[in-house]
């Protein structure tokens, strides 16, 4: 299921997106870099899966290679984006890589 939906990273030392295209839809999330007390923060603003992929898991395996990648590359992940926000608080395996949701970067 979520295994299976390919993504990419794209972006530069500002921020970027993750980027999956299912079934000819694309959909993403998209972030800013920032350090706060010497941790690298990635700062997710939004995600975005059209309805015709809703159910499908696509938003979940988007916030998984965020996760994913923040463990393999030791920054952190701040949720403005309700979505992501949700999906930390769910996934409590993910709270190694959450930060404050209300921190103003």
């Amino acid at each position: 299921m979520a295994a299976d939906i390919g993504i990419s990273r794209e972006g530069d030392a500002r921020g970027g997106r993750y980027v999956s295209v299912v079934d000819g839809h694309r959909s993403e999330m998209t972030f800013v870099w920032a350090r706060r007390a010497g941790v690298k923060l990635m700062i997710v603003g939004h995600t975005g899966v059209p309805k015709a992929l809703s159910g499908r898991g696509v938003g979940l395996a988007l916030v998984a290679r965020a996760v994913e990648d923040a463990r393999a590359e030791g920054f952190r992940i701040v949720p403005h984006c309700s979505f992501v926000r949700v999906m930390l608080q769910r996934h409590k395996d993910w709270q190694d890589v959450a930060a404050d949701a209300s921190a103003n970067v």
